[in-house]
């Protein structure tokens, strides 16, 4: 993490990158335009989620969304516009989500290192305490943002392919990964980047297994099991 960043915050870098969001296609000029920009993008999304990102068509969006044909061609000159628009209104939301999560999180997360005395004992109830928080996220992205985490999936698939969606696949995962930092730093962590990036590769895969497996009980028992390993190496070595 670029240590200047740091006094913002982990909530304030997602702000920045929601912020730093360009478009590709044709602005709205009016409120009413502008909803119906948004009802097409969502549409998009909807079908991205559903079919994949090959399913992506001017006709297939403009049925989803309810439009007129025109309106889809009207905004998007073509479905490379359409895509990395569709994906960038999901990277603009999905670093509101995060900014919320980490200005709810962060003082807690504080007051939870200040609670301990620094022995053994209290980093090993600390440990657990986090793993415990950590697998409840992954678990409630599993259950109440999957259709987003789908989305993720296939869009990252595609970023293979195109540059622009590259780009846009980097600052989403800047996101979590500077709030992760953030998050070691609070907890003491000698490597707070290191950290954060093996931190994020584990939820990255728990929630790919998680969307492959669906709900099961024992997937939820291994998660947790992982994350207090981790958790418990890492603050041993605080």
């Amino acid at each position: 993490m670029n240590r200047a960043m740091a006094p913002e915050g982990a909530a304030g870098v997602a702000t920045a990158v929601a912020e730093s969001v360009q478009y590709q296609g044709r602005k709205a000029s009016r409120q009413g335009s502008e909803q119906r920009r948004q009802e097409i993008l969502d549409a998009a999304m909807r079908i991205v989620v559903r079919d994949g990102v090959r399913a992506v068509r001017h006709r297939a969006v403009a049925a989803e969304a309810g439009v007129p044909l025109s309106a889809t061609t009207y905004y998007f000159k073509d479905i490379d516009d359409l895509l990395t628009d569709t994906f960038a209104q999901y990277v603009e939301r999905s670093a509101a989500f995060m900014a919320k999560l980490w200005t709810n999180n962060e003082g807690l997360l504080r007051e939870m290192v200040a609670y301990g005395d620094g022995s053994a004992a209290a980093r090993s109830q600390l440990a657990d305490d986090i793993a415990r928080m950590t697998a409840e996220y992954v678990q409630h992205q599993l259950q109440s943002r999957r259709d987003y985490l789908m989305a993720e999936q296939a869009f990252r698939q595609e970023a293979l392919l195109n540059p622009r969606l590259a780009e846009l696949v980097r600052s989403h995962q800047q996101i979590l990964l500077h709030g992760t930092c953030q998050f070691f730093q609070v907890l003491g962590s000698r490597e707070p980047q290191q950290d954060a990036k093996v931190l994020t590769a584990i939820i990255g895969r728990m929630e790919y297994q998680g969307l492959l497996n669906g709900a099961e009980p024992v997937a939820d028992e291994d998660m947790l099991g992982i994350l207090t390993r981790y958790m418990h190496l890492v603050l041993a070595s605080v």
